[in-house]
């Protein structure tokens, strides 16, 4: 199975998204079981957000985990911008970890950018590592500039990773942002790295893709994970709410592409030739 390490912790390369999950009564049992058979198929890490359902994503989450090994997991969770000043992301962050039911996060991001001085942000995050409710901090939805302005700020090259979107639709981060995060030893998260609504059966249905995923009978989505996470610095983290896709989900980390099978998706979907603005969803 790919791996990967995220702040001196080695994580399975594909975790468990939870974008739009816990919005509706009907289907939190469905979704709890699929966290769940996720983490018992071998995921590790669980991505999730205060803007998710406005707390419920984390509410699910929490559900989820109650009996489960909390030191066998690798929780991440994002703060708003509106709440990433000095006086508002402490409590953020607690109201966040108590929907969790949790401690800690070993990973917590700045969600994207906002009106709060990246500097501020930057201090209020080392400041609650250091009070120990977060392992670690790291950003999402920053681009490349954002990122150069980041670490020329005090301590801004203790971040831990930065989570933007990608997937073999949408591939402009490879451009200059992808090579520079591994230059920098900066781990990258692919949020939604199957696509998402029409998008997704535009890659799902590929002929080619459907080919590759015939020979390693697997599932197109399988195939799609896969090479997301080819390089060894990214983790993908898909959002499936049934628990017998999320379990195909995480098995598709041990899977490896051929060459030759990386090459016939160049052909289908191309690798960007020029910089491209930030895909953010």
């Amino acid at each position: 199975m790919r791996e990967l390490t995220i702040g001196g912790t080695k994580v399975p390369a594909i975790g468990l998204g939870t974008w739009h999950m816990g919005d509706h009564p009907s289907t939190r049992s469905q979704e709890i079981k699929a966290l769940q058979a996720g983490v018992e198929a071998g995921a590790k890490v669980i991505d999730t957000a205060e803007m998710y359902g406005n707390g419920r994503s984390e509410s699910l989450i929490g559900e989820a985990i109650r009996d489960l090994n909390r030191d066998n997991l690798f929780i991440i969770d994002k703060v708003l911008p509106s709440n990433a000043s000095r006086n508002r992301l402490e409590h953020s962050l607690d109201t966040s970890l108590k929907l969790v039911g949790t401690d800690y996060f070993d990973l917590y991001l700045y969600h994207w950018r906002g009106a709060v001085p990246l500097s501020e942000t930057v201090e209020t995050l080392q400041a609650m590592q250091k009070k120990g409710k977060i392992k670690h901090w790291g950003v999402s939805n920053f681009d490349l500039p954002d990122m150069e302005e980041l670490l020329d700020l005090p301590g801004g090259n203790e971040v831990a990773a930065n989570e933007d979107l990608y997937n073999i639709g949408s591939r402009g981060v490879e451009y200059s942002l992808l090579p520079w995060q591994r230059d920098q030893g900066i781990p990258f998260i692919a949020y939604t790295p199957v696509g998402a609504g029409d998008e997704r059966g535009r890659l799902t249905t590929n002929k080619v893709v459907k080919e590759i995923a015939a020979a390693h009978q697997a599932t197109p989505w399988q195939i799609i994970l896969a090479w997301a996470i080819r390089d060894g610095n990214t983790l993908a983290i898909p959002q499936s709410g049934d628990p017998k896709h999320a379990v195909d989900n995480v098995k598709a980390a041990s899977l490896t592409l051929s060459d030759d099978e990386l090459a016939k998706i160049d052909t289908e979907f191309p690798k960007p030739t020029s910089k491209e603005p930030l895909d953010i969803r």
